[in-house]
């Protein structure tokens, strides 16, 4: 689309392809006075995730897999209406497609290797346990007949 302010990048030197992505403007709702009852500028991308070849196949998988609630027949769809303009929504749509896709394919989180605590916090603790309870039984009646 001309006009459009570069490729949205994904991550690194992926970027979301102007070929495969399908516009559709519409009536927007909201303040805007006459001119926005005359013009379509509520703006709705679709991203067919299933078919692209532009994403590498391990992010694909995992973009699949990771947004499968949002997809209709592999198709991601994103609406944007905020703006007044039919460009800005245009913009802020595909912005709101490239950061929803760099989530979907980002690597999954290292697993969290559990810490060790340390034998002389524990011994610690329990010293301070052991003085309590000795504080606590010397408070006790003893023999009080």
């Amino acid at each position: 689309m001309e006009g459009m302010s570069g490729p949205h990048v994904i991550r690194g030197s992926v970027s979301l392809p102007e070929a495969e992505l399908v516009w559709r403007f519409s009536r927007s709702s909201g303040p805007g006075g006459q001119h926005v009852n005359t013009t379509d500028t509520a703006v709705e991308l679709r991203f067919d995730l299933a078919r692209t070849e532009a994403l590498p196949e391990v992010w694909k998988r995992r973009a699949l897999e990771r947004l499968a609630g949002r997809l209709s027949d592999g198709v991601v769809t994103v609406r944007a209406s905020e703006h007044r303009s039919q460009w800005r929504n245009r913009e802020a749509a595909a912005v709101r497609l490239a950061a929803l896709l760099a989530e979907a394919t980002a690597p999954p989180p290292r697993p969290r290797r559990p810490t060790r605590i340390p034998r002389g916090i524990n011994e610690r603790r329990l010293r301070e346990k052991k003085q309590r309870s000795e504080t606590k039984r010397g408070r006790s009646p003893k023999n009080w007949d």
